[in-house]
């Protein structure tokens, strides 16, 4: 199988399997497991921030961001594409009771003025504004990086303004590589920053929350409370510190093979655009189609919409198989790969009733 549906689907490398084997473990939640110590202690490190807590999955390191940053009835503000707005099950209202304010980005780029006039003045009416969650790369706006100016003064903002900021990197290491800007100045001006080791670094499981200990601290608490308070987990911290040794400068290598199969996909008539890393979003006209008919071939890719696929480049993924892609694209019947139908009109105004 080919499988471009997501970076998730890696799996460990023998290499990375072997740092697994060989861990030293112990029960995280009484705090002595060796290895889940040194991977927080690395990534707190790597991200320039005192402390750092290693949890299940990005969308548990994102609840608990919004949880020590907010109180029950606050605004939370973000992109409309982000995540914890579309893929996190209504998260943030369940656990935090928060609501989101969702501020349409360009390509998943948040504008600055656009989040200033979102944040709304202090009145018993509102919902008091009290974090920014800013995603890079942006999943929904195509992998797309945030120039390191603009999270610069969208966190400036956010504090002008008195909100905290928090930094969803889930594919940040992508955004590092492509930006050639240093994770720890990326997330510099945020009080809180993820990142995922089940993406692009290839990992089978885990991401980091790093911040202020106390804040990490009480993001300890959370996670006990969503059931995240995990045992002899060393083995899986083995992964992410082997990860973070040999799996990020071979990520270009990801955003170079999703050029070219942009590129290739290009020569087969396919709508797309080139990515800045590794997620390669096109539009046809029939994307469940497509997906079914490239099954058969063994390719796997995810449909986003009626109109949208979404393929990911990683580390399972060599130059071979981009080229058996491209080929299974070509071949498709240009009834479901070609442009995707436009825009239905809108209907007239309805006639009024009376006149005004």
């Amino acid at each position: 199988m080919i499988d471009l549906r997501s970076d998730t689907v890696t799996r460990p490398t023998l290499a990375m399997k072997k740092a697994m084997f060989e861990a030293q473990v112990g029960d995280d939640v009484f705090g002595d497991d060796p290895s889940v110590n040194r991977l927080e202690a690395v990534a707190a490190e790597r991200m320039g921030k005192e402390a750092a807590l290693f949890v299940p999955s990005g969308t548990m390191a994102n609840q608990i961001a919004i949880a020590v940053h907010t109180r029950p009835g606050d605004e939370v503000i973000l992109e409309a594409g982000a995540h914890p707005f579309n893929y996190e099950a209504g998260g943030a209202a369940v656990i935090s009771g928060v609501q989101l304010s969702p501020v349409p980005g360009k390509n998943g780029i948040l504008e600055v003025a656009a989040v200033d006039a979102a944040i709304r003045a202090p009145n018993v009416h509102h919902a008091p504004g009290t974090l920014l969650c800013v995603e890079d790369t942006h999943n929904r706006g195509g992998g797309t990086v945030h120039p390191i100016e603009r999270l610069d003064d969208l966190a400036a903002l956010a504090h002008k303004r008195g909100l905290a900021t928090h930094l969803d990197g889930a594919r940040l290491w992508n955004a590092v590589v492509a930006s050639h800007v240093a994770a720890d100045r990326r997330a510099r001006g945020y009080d809180t920053v993820s990142f995922c080791l089940s993406k692009g670094l290839g990992c089978p499981v885990g991401s980091l929350l790093c911040g202020p200990a106390p804040l990490i601290d009480r993001g300890r608490r959370v996670r006990k409370l969503l059931g995240g308070g995990m045992r002899q987990v060393g083995y899986l911290a083995a992964a992410g510190l082997y990860a973070l040794d040999h799996h990020i400068e071979r990520l270009e290598e990801d955003h170079r093979r999703a050029r070219e199969l942009s590129m290739g996909l290009m020569l087969a008539q396919i709508d797309v655009k080139l990515p800045q890393t590794n997620l390669v979003y096109l539009d046809v006209a029939d994307a469940y189609a497509v997906r079914a008919a490239l099954h058969p071939s063994g390719i796997l890719v995810h449909a986003v919409s009626t109109t949208r696929l979404r393929l990911v480049t990683h580390l399972d993924i060599d130059d071979a198989a981009i080229e058996v892609v491209i080929r299974a694209f070509d071949k498709l019947p240009n009834s479901i790969k070609g442009p995707p139908p436009p825009p239905a009109a809108p209907p007239p105004p309805a006639a009024s009733a009376r006149p005004r």
